[in-house]
């Protein structure tokens, strides 16, 4: 990870953890939410969450959590599976020896 992504997700992880504790939850139940989330994009999402919706009970948090990291892993699944059908539609139109150069 670069410095600049580095500060990036620490950014973001600082500004989650700021938006928990302000719910009144402590500040290691924000990291673990962080931690969870993994990615500076997921945190930004959680916290517009917590700003519109301020739960007042932990699971409810992390049900918000775990329904954000389901969300992107089924993206990254589908963007794999298109991947994966393009390259296949690709061998099957042009075979092992991929498309000729003109």
């Amino acid at each position: 990870m670069t410095t600049e992504s580095q500060e990036i997700w620490n950014s973001s992880k600082d500004r989650l953890v700021r938006n928990i504790v302000n719910l009144g939850f402590p500040e290691e139940f924000g990291y673990e939410i962080a931690k969870g989330l993994g990615a500076p994009k997921a945190m930004d999402r959680m916290r517009s969450y917590l700003l519109q919706a301020r739960p007042q009970d932990p699971e409810t948090i992390v049900d918000e959590m775990l329904a954000i990291r389901a969300e992107i892993d089924a993206w990254r699944y589908k963007k794999r599976s298109e991947e994966a059908n393009a390259k296949y539609n690709e061998l099957l139109r042009y075979g092992f020896d991929g498309p000729e150069d003109e």
